[in-house]
């Protein structure tokens, strides 16, 4: 197979999978190649999730559909699989899909070897986790869009029954205090005006004393950054250093994201959440003393084996009580490996069917309800793109809401916007002043 010229990424999943895809991105180009459309592309790398149930037969199911699509134009691209379905699948993809690469998540800095392994007719292999040996190897970031990923902290040791992060992305580490603040005054340098600290468990970081709240009062000093945020926390690794830095930080956004999943203890003790309702929300009491505007966003599973109706009624009656601004919500996917997945006394699809209907309807209900609470409000809006209406750009409000304008703000710019309307999904804001230094 000839060595490709050409690439594209495709990834799938969460918020660090979007950051790996751009990373692989870079370093390809940095290796010579061009991006290209996937149906075009000499290289095309799947970049997979594995958190939901029947993840390996879709990425399958999708090389199946490129390499037809590919063949009725007369090509025959090479396939890289990447992230956590390779990182679980391994030899297996090769031997099954005949695809060219396997890389796992913790190993994509070898992405450029591998592809050349494959181009010299070698099936190429690596799901090595050894985490930390990426970073010193990828590129530096040269150009980025106004708000910008950034990976803090991988891997999770809670090892929570129905998860396979554990087992795909490893056990925690944190990358050094340093080499993270080098990246992110990197990214203000390539364009970011807002960064997000990512993380499987973002607020485990630590690097010797140093906690989050303290990498994140070092970056507020940074010059042109304007917005710090972070994602994904745990209950138990929300410290009071946290808490304070949503008090004390301008620039860290009043939002966040700080999933429950249930609202029964006993469900909880059994996903091994180790933490209890009424913990969570004493917690969010703390973090709603100090920062009182703050918009709260979960995550829920429906339908855990076990869970009765009135369980699931105590993870309404939470919902009713803490009003999400945001909130993801799945039904219980069963993942191969993990304890919750022999269980006894699963759930039956059509009642996981209906609780999450009705779960849907109250975060809804509630998203829609902040939101109008915030009209009349004035705030800075981050232009990340422009509309669909002449004139029109789309942008970010320091709760994470979507707002579209009419203004001639570019891209990048901060504008002061006071929001006077407000949908199901986003508010219409009119621009109050000139845009924000």
């Amino acid at each position: 197979m000839p060595a490709p010229k050409t690439f594209h990424v495709k990834s799938f999943g969460c918020q660090m999978n979007v950051y790996d895809g751009e990373r692989m991105a870079e370093l390809m180009t940095a290796d010579g190649l061009t991006l290209a459309d996937a149906n075009a592309a000499d290289l095309v790398v799947l970049n997979t999730c594995h958190i939901r149930e029947k993840a390996t037969e879709k990425v399958y199911s999708d090389i199946g559909r490129l390499r037809k699509h590919a063949r009725q134009h007369g090509r025959e691209p090479m396939i890289a699989v990447a992230g956590c379905v390779a990182q679980a699948e391994g030899a297996e993809i090769i031997a099954r899909a005949k695809v060219d690469v396997v890389v796992g998540p913790q190993a994509y800095h070898t992405l450029p070897a591998l592809v050349r392994q494959a181009a010299a007719g070698a099936p190429a292999l690596d799901t090595d986790l050894l985490a930390l040996t990426k970073f010193d190897q990828l590129p530096t970031r040269r150009r980025v869009g106004p708000s910008a990923f950034l990976t803090v902290q991988e891997g999770c040791d809670k090892f929570c029954t129905y998860c396979v992060v554990p087992y795909t992305r490893g056990a925690e580490v944190s990358r050094a205090f340093d080499a993270i603040v080098e990246e992110a005054r990197a990214l203000v340098d390539a364009g970011a005006r807002e960064i997000t600290l990512l993380g499987q468990n973002v607020n485990a970081w630590a690097d010797g004393t140093r906690g989050l709240h303290d990498l994140i009062r070092t970056l507020d000093r940074l010059p042109g950054l304007h917005r710090i945020r972070y994602t994904t926390s745990h209950p138990n690794d929300l410290t009071q250093g946290l808490i304070d830095a949503h008090r004390d930080v301008e620039s860290l956004m009043p939002f966040l994201h700080l999933p429950v999943q249930a609202g029964s203890d006993r469900v909880l003790r059994a996903m091994n959440r180790s933490h209890t309702r009424d913990s969570y929300l004493r917690l969010l009491d703390r973090i709603r003393a100090a920062r009182p505007d703050i918009a709260l966003s979960g995550d829920f599973i429906v339908g855990f084996p076990g869970e009765t109706e009135a369980e699931f009624a105590e993870t309404l009656s939470l919902v009713d009580a803490v009003g999400y601004a945001q909130a993801f919500s799945f039904k219980y996917s069963p993942r191969p490996g993990t304890p919750a997945a022999t269980m006894a006394d699963q759930v039956a699809p059509e009642v996981m069917d209906d609780r999450l209907q009705r779960l849907q309807t109250a975060l809804n209900r509630d998203q829609q309800g902040f939101n109008a609470a915030t009209l009349g409000r004035s705030c800075t809006v981050l232009i990340e793109r422009r509309g669909k209406l002449p004139g029109q750009m789309l942008g970010k409000s320091p709760w994470l809401q979507s707002v579209h304008l009419l203004t001639d703000a570019q891209v990048g710019d901060l504008v002061e916007v006071e929001l006077v309307q407000a949908g199901p999904n986003s508010l219409s804001g009119l621009e109050r002043i000139s845009q924000a230094a």
